[in-house]
């Protein structure tokens, strides 16, 4: 499946906007299988329910990912 993504990252949370359709503002990240896919929703955060999201993206053909960056207190 082709994927564009809007990546936005701020000191407090992350926004990924992932589209099967070309857009204005959105990176071409490539043609992912499944596998990969699945791989690359994991390396953005390892709790994620992949196959929920990438079913998601297959039905909508769109996903946002919001991402909330934790700080550690040392």
């Amino acid at each position: 499946m082709k994927i564009w993504i809007q990546d936005t990252i701020t000191p407090t949370y992350r926004l990924i906007k992932f589209n099967c359709e070309e857009h204005s503002n959105y990176e071409y990240k490539g043609d992912f299988t499944d596998d990969e896919l699945r791989e690359y929703l994991l390396e953005l955060k390892d709790d994620i329910d992949t196959d929920k999201n990438i079913k998601l993206l297959k039905y909508y053909g769109y996903l946002h990912l919001f991402i909330v960056i934790k700080k550690n207190n040392s």
